[in-house]
């Protein structure tokens, strides 16, 4: 139970993840965003990213970025329960946070 859980990574770990799928010839697929709330829209962009490759890593607008980006208010949901629910889907490979303006880090 929460196996999924498991697809929420550090950046360091996701790296060398990353770089080992990499080895085997993998073609991996990142997008990002925040996420706050999950929709039918999130759900169809991110399977169409899945099947561009062969793993997909999402990166998570942080909680502070998030309202950085939205205004007060948001986010609605916190950054860890944003996470788990994207990992809970099953063509997501692996979930990141990133507290940056961008996500190109």
């Amino acid at each position: 139970m929460g196996e999924y859980r498991k697809k929420v990574k550090d950046l360091s770990s996701l790296k060398r993840d990353i770089e080992a799928l990499k080895a085997q010839g993998k073609r991996i697929v990142f997008t990002n965003g925040c996420f706050d709330l999950l929709h039918p829209g999130h759900m169809r962009y991110l399977d169409a990213a899945r099947h561009m490759g062969d793993y997909l890593v999402v990166a998570v607008n942080t909680d502070r970025s998030v309202k950085a980006i939205k205004g007060a208010g948001r986010p609605i949901q916190s950054q860890d329960e944003r996470a788990e629910l994207l990992a809970a889907l099953g063509f997501v490979d692996a979930v990141v946070l990133f507290d940056e303006d961008n996500p190109l880090n």
